[in-house]
């Protein structure tokens, strides 16, 4: 499927990894949280993210799960794919993985462990991008990676063709705003929020699109809160938004045993294990996975939103 950023709007999940209890990657639960998200109505998949653990796979297996991903979709949507890692040499080397395994575009970050400058970043993406034949898209979560791309950052590389699209996780609304202000006049640019609970704002703002971890168990949801958006029905996507705060609530069921990642993805796991997408919760070493009293909160929770009955 060939990549438009002019067009590429929606809702676009980070997938979770299904892992088996013996942590491996688990592929059948992994099609089943495939075609959940297909048939919510998705309009893309990030496979490889955050919420896909992209940092505990070594190389082969991430392009395994990009294949299997691929393979599953069969042009259906695009699939976005993270190649995150610390340095540019190590991103390229995952990047051309990603193509030869049918990416449509790759999603990169600022390098991290290393401590880099805006300017070395600049040259990050475009060592990226002169370095691999696909769209390449920022990804600013600087609660990983401890570099906030700046705004100048981020209007260079878009204006030089560097980056096709923004994924915003940097949690600064404001920096988003000025970003679509900034770029208002690019229609081969888009931006989109990784925030679960602002989703509705960052669409009246002009958002091109969500990013939602929360999306794997319930993108029905955020699909008709992106479609009252559309049609210009504040008052209806807020609705929907409500409800996905509460049902977000699910992170924290895990703390403050678990790490707030782990509690996070391992929230949504459990949810879905729940709902009979996976089959089990199990969070890569060394993060911890919600145990049964966690996961009788988590259900609580799914029944309060009408998840289950």
């Amino acid at each position: 499927m060939a990549f438009d950023p002019s067009t590429f709007r929606g809702i676009v999940p980070p997938v979770v990894t299904p892992l088996t209890e013996g942590f491996e990657v688990d592929y059948p639960s992994f099609s089943r949280t495939i075609e959940h998200l297909i048939d919510g109505g998705v309009h893309g998949l990030f496979v490889l993210g955050s919420t896909s653990e992209v940092v505990f796979f070594d190389e082969a297996t991430r392009r395994r799960i990009i294949e299997h991903a691929v393979r599953t979709v069969d042009g259906r949507a695009p699939i976005l794919a993270g190649v995150i890692d610390p340095t540019t040499d190590r991103v390229i080397g995952h990047a051309r993985a990603a193509k030869e395994a049918g990416a449509d575009a790759i999603v990169v970050t600022a390098p991290f462990y290393t401590r880099t400058s805006q300017a070395e970043i600049v040259d990050h993406f475009r060592y990226v991008r002169d370095g691999i034949d696909l769209p390449v898209i920022a990804y600013d979560i600087p609660v990983c990676v401890n570099s906030k791309l700046d705004r100048s950052t981020v209007v260079t590389l878009a204006r030089e063709g560097a980056i096709v699209g923004l994924k915003d996780s940097s949690g600064d609304d404001g920096a988003f705003r000025f970003a679509l202000m900034d770029l208002a006049d690019r229609q081969d640019f888009f931006l989109m929020t990784g925030s679960e609970i602002v989703a509705d704002s960052a669409l009246a703002m002009g958002a091109h699109g969500v990013v939602p971890g929360l999306g794997n168990v319930d993108p029905h949801g955020y699909v008709r809160l992106y479609d009252a958006a559309q049609r210009g029905d504040q008052d209806a996507a807020r609705r929907e938004q409500e409800r996905l705060c509460r049902l977000f609530e699910i992170v924290r069921c895990g703390l403050p045993r678990a790490s707030a990642g782990a509690a996070g993805v391992g929230g949504f796991k459990t949810a879905m294990r729940r709902l009979g997408i996976i089959d089990t919760n199990v969070m890569a070493r060394p993060q911890r996975t919600l145990n049964d009293v966690e996961a009788l909160k988590v259900e609580a929770i799914l029944r309060d939103t009408g998840m289950i009955d």
